[in-house]
């Protein structure tokens, strides 16, 4: 059956997540030290990240909410330093605004571009990006979270709650994304199409069920799509 629409997951396939991840956490913890700076003190970088694993592993029914996980953590390190946890809120600011702040990989405008011409896209994601700020979202139809949906990838839900927006059926909808297991099995196991976005050419790990498309990069799955070498 041909593919009508693509679902389209965002950290670690538009862009990479982690520097930015850092770089927002080293400003947060610059604006702790002015207006919170027990906390700063009580908390440098490494030890705030810390905190942070810690609520994660603690309350494992937000993992489809990381922006409540992120002021759990910022309540409770301001808490136990004995200031104010409404600053929480201030301090979350700051962090999700160079949240979305990302350079995305190369190839990521030019084949968006010419995929969102041709299909519908959805973006479905775990995290908290947000499509408009970063400055790419008039290639989307819409942006599905986990935090709006109240569940995570790999739960079906969240595949079919899309695959419903779209007004397509799952084997219509082509997912892309660069986990094997959020992004391909949980796309596979609704009836979807799948494609691994896979950038450091590591080897699929849950043979025998396979990815539609083994693609490095946005641009190569263009290509494989119908994109001809005139277009890129």
């Amino acid at each position: 059956m041909s593919i009508r629409a693509i679902t389209l997951d965002l950290d670690d396939t538009l862009w990479p997540i982690w520097p930015v991840i850092d770089r927002a956490e080293q400003v947060l913890h610059a604006w702790l030290q002015d207006f919170a700076p027990r906390t700063a003190q009580r908390y440098p970088v490494d030890a705030l990240r810390l905190l942070h694993r810690g609520v994660m592993e603690q309350h494992p029914e937000l993992n489809h909410d990381v922006i409540q996980q992120r002021r759990l953590s910022l309540t409770r390190a301001l808490r136990e330093s004995d200031e104010d946890e409404a600053l929480a809120e201030a301090a979350l600011d700051v962090f999700s605004v160079e949240r979305n702040i990302v350079d995305v990989f190369p190839d990521t405008v030019e084949a968006l571009d010419w995929l969102a011409q041709r299909f519908p896209i959805a973006a479905l994601t775990n995290g908290s990006a947000d499509l408009d700020r970063i400055g790419i979202g008039e290639h989307f139809v819409f942006q599905l979270g986990a935090r709006e949906h109240g569940a995570a990838k790999p739960e079906p839900s969240i595949f079919h709650a899309a695959c419903e927006r779209l007004g397509v059926t799952a084997s219509q909808v082509l997912h892309v994304g660069d986990d094997p297991m959020m992004d391909v099995m949980g796309a596979h196991r609704v009836g979807m199409r799948t494609a691994w976005i896979n950038r450091h050419a590591a080897r699929w790990p849950h043979a025998p069920v396979q990815p539609d498309y083994n693609v490095r990069d946005l641009a190569e799955l263009a290509t494989r799509l119908g994109r001809k070498p005139t277009q890129i």
